[in-house]
């Protein structure tokens, strides 16, 4: 149903309305308005963004998918998986990446050698391929909130090492420099000069490329949804939702259930964004 604006006399009944559809060609599976009804459209309403009056039919603001249920909702209720899984996966690879990094960066000697060989093994490995392939483990009757932390934690162990390597190297050229010296002669520890000197001073860059690294992890949990690795139904997510779109039947028929994947690069979009945005922001080769 087309959401109408009404005129300004009738705004004591509401603000938007719709007229319902009835069916025109059941083959081609054509639709046309009830010019002669309307189904008033209340917004903010207790417990609902939108909402219509006791007895009126529903409105699907996106339409609905090819079982009947409401794309909005559906996609609103996967968005906080996809979001979270992007979010909290960064936060697991931000926290590994910089410790480990600036540990052996500052120590050095075989510690570092021994992170650092097995780092480049892991960023040696496709990605993708990598991802899949420990994503095939996940046992099929996982309940959603395990199969949420196992994705979490098989993208948080195949991202680290790529973050890990650049935070070694700064750290490496920071351990030299004056403040630290003065720190190590005063007689700080080795995790007081670490938390208090080193990863301060490369905490700019961190922020940004964890910023950066969201998208990626946003795409993933998708790619493994729509492969069906990932999240299952009836549970949503934007993946599995996108999923639905690979049924060419249903396409044909209902083409907004392409609509997921708007949301996916509107996602991808905002968080390249705001990564450019805090790139320019802190660090200094961008200031003008």
């Amino acid at each position: 149903m087309a959401l109408h604006l009404a005129a300004p006399s009738e705004w004591s009944r509401g603000f938007f309305y719709a007229h319902p559809m009835r069916m025109t060609d059941a083959i081609r599976r054509t639709y046309a308005e009830e010019r002669g009804a309307r189904t008033w459209v209340h917004l903010f309403t207790r417990g609902h963004i939108f909402t219509t009056a006791h007895g009126a039919p529903p409105y699907f603001l996106l339409g609905s998918d090819a079982l009947g249920r409401d794309l909005f909702s559906r996609i609103v209720y996967g968005s906080r998986v996809s979001m979270f899984i992007g979010i909290l996966g960064v936060g697991i690879t931000f926290s590994l990446g910089i410790t480990i990094g600036a540990l052996s960066g500052y120590v050095g000697g075989l510690l570092d050698n021994l992170i650092m060989r097995w780092s480049e093994i892991e960023m040696s490995l496709p990605s993708f391929y990598f991802l899949l392939a420990l994503a095939a483990v996940i046992p099929s009757g996982m309940s959603t909130v395990k199969t949420f932390f196992m994705i979490v934690a098989i993208m948080s162990f195949i991202g680290w090492a790529g973050f890990a390597r650049v935070i070694r190297g700064m750290t490496a050229s920071v351990r030299s420099v004056p403040y630290v010296e003065a720190a190590r002669a005063l007689g700080a520890s080795r995790w007081r000069i670490l938390s208090r000197h080193v990863i301060p001073s490369v905490m700019g860059y961190a922020i940004v490329a964890a910023t950066l690294s969201i998208p990626g992890f946003i795409l993933g949990e998708s790619a493994l949804s729509l492969l069906g690795l990932g999240i299952q139904e009836p549970a949503a997510s934007w993946g599995n939702l996108l999923a639905q779109a690979e049924d060419v039947h249903a396409l044909a028929h209902y083409p907004w259930i392409l609509l997921p994947g708007v949301f996916i690069f509107l996602a991808v979009m905002s968080f390249n964004f705001l990564g450019d945005h805090l790139r320019d922001r802190l660090d200094p080769s961008h200031l003008r």
